[in-house]
């Protein structure tokens, strides 16, 4: 679900499955037509095609990651281009150790510089209120991360503290608190079946907090009631200086006689 609602909101056409071979000859034949066919992949997939075009993304929240998962490093070996996000809100250390991977191993990647920038539907809900931030699951559990978009809009948009979900958590979100203690004062999305949303709403709608501030991918509030002022973060890639992803796509059209 969080993978297809970009695409989707966007309007994109998706082709999803686990034949590749077949996906790939629906995606050339579609009656349609195509100019470009993107594989959107993330951390824990690589691409099952050899691209004319591989662009990989590297966290400097999460230094030395990009030489320790499976396979993301594989994606950081075969990327022609590498993008560093969050430099706005990374350490300087971090930043500084991911360049050295890239360098390290990929040294012929051209690298792009950039920010996520951060922005919510309505900033006057989060401003001067105890909130409840709901964040992505995997990047608070097996991603390790101690924040997410929805920690840093808080601090950015005026929250006042983050209200601790422990609690008041039920089912199985029980389990992922005690696999996971170090998540703390976050409500992790674990998962979109009906018995996690179900877990999750009620959670949320259990918990003592004034708004929630929700920064998963995809839009909780369509999926949950959630029965407290609440508003949704977006994050965009906006990159610094030169090279930059309009350039390089510019090339790349021009070497493939797109435009």
């Amino acid at each position: 679900m969080e993978e297809y609602e970009p695409h989707v909101v966007r309007g994109n056409v998706i082709y999803a499955g686990v034949d590749y071979e077949a996906i790939i000859r629906a995606a050339e034949e579609d009656p349609d037509g195509c100019d470009v066919i993107l594989w959107d992949g993330g951390n824990n997939d690589f691409p099952f095609y050899k691209s004319d075009l591989h662009v990989t993304v590297v966290d400097p929240h999460r230094p030395g990651h990009e030489l320790t998962y499976y396979p993301g490093e594989v994606t950081l070996r075969i990327a022609d281009v590498v993008v560093i996000n969050k430099m706005d809100s990374a350490h300087a250390a971090g930043i500084q150790t991911v360049r050295r991977s890239i360098a390290a191993v990929n040294p012929g990647a051209i690298v792009v510089d950039g920010v996520s920038a951060i922005k919510v539907e309505d900033p006057s809900v989060i401003k001067g209120k105890k909130v409840l931030v709901v964040e992505d699951g995997p990047t608070l559990t097996h991603g390790e991360m101690k924040i997410g978009a929805g920690t840093v809009a808080a601090e950015k948009f005026g929250a006042t503290g983050l209200v601790d979900p422990r609690p008041y958590i039920v089912g199985r979100l029980l389990e992922t608190f005690e696999l996971y203690p170090e998540i703390g004062t976050l409500l992790p999305a674990q998962g979109y079946g009906e018995v996690m949303l179900k877990d999750l709403e009620t959670t949320i709608n259990n918990t003592e907090c004034d708004a929630v501030v929700i920064g998963t991918p995809i839009d909780l509030g369509r999926i949950i009631d959630i029965k407290k002022p609440n508003t949704r973060v977006y994050y965009d890639l906006q990159e610094i200086g030169s090279p930059n992803l309009e350039e390089i796509l510019a090339d790349f059209g021009k070497k493939h006689n797109l435009f």
